[in-house]
């Protein structure tokens, strides 16, 4: 019984020491390590999602849109290559990112995907980079049918309505 105690008085001693003591940033160390563990193993994961690329009905004939019927653009600049959209242009004309899936009246053998200068995919069709515009408040506005001559609704063949 007296080993027992004398054995849990040095553990609890060594526990003490191990805690306390004068060099604050060993316990901030310890703290902040535990800390950064605790969030790096909570934090989530990010969610791969698939784009649905259909065709829907318009005032300007049949378009591309998304599985929600957002309007799909083109950017006549980026020359069925890699998109050159990137910064501010990407904030007012958010790219399509994710794999994408061929919905309703939509050729699966356009689309594709394109690396972006950050390294995300962009969604293809017909080898144009797609985008919705900032300025489409609601599925099916065209707001940026046009802008500046070079942003244009995709048709349902993959190519720019209106040039």
């Amino acid at each position: 019984m007296v080993r027992k105690s004398l054995l849990l008085g040095a553990v609890l001693a060594l526990l003490a020491a191990a805690c306390g003591g004068d060099d604050d940033s060993t316990s901030d160390t310890i703290a902040t390590t535990t800390t950064a563990i605790a969030t790096t193993t909570t934090a989530a994961l990010p969610e791969v999602v698939e784009a649905s690329v259909a065709v829907a009905g318009s005032s300007l004939g049949d378009i591309l849109v998304d599985q929600d019927g957002n309007t799909l653009y083109l950017f006549l600049p980026d020359a069925q290559g890699p998109s050159v959209c990137n910064d501010g242009c990407a904030a007012a004309w958010p790219p399509l990112l994710s794999g994408p899936v061929a919905g309703d009246g939509v050729d699966a053998g356009l689309l594709g995907t394109a690396t972006r200068a950050d390294g995300s995919e962009q969604v293809t069709y017909n080898g144009w980079p797609l985008y919705y515009y900032a300025d489409d408040a609601a599925a099916g506005d065209t707001n940026g049918q046009g802008v500046n001559d070079v942003w244009y609704v995709v048709s349902a063949g993959g190519d720019a309505i209106g040039p």
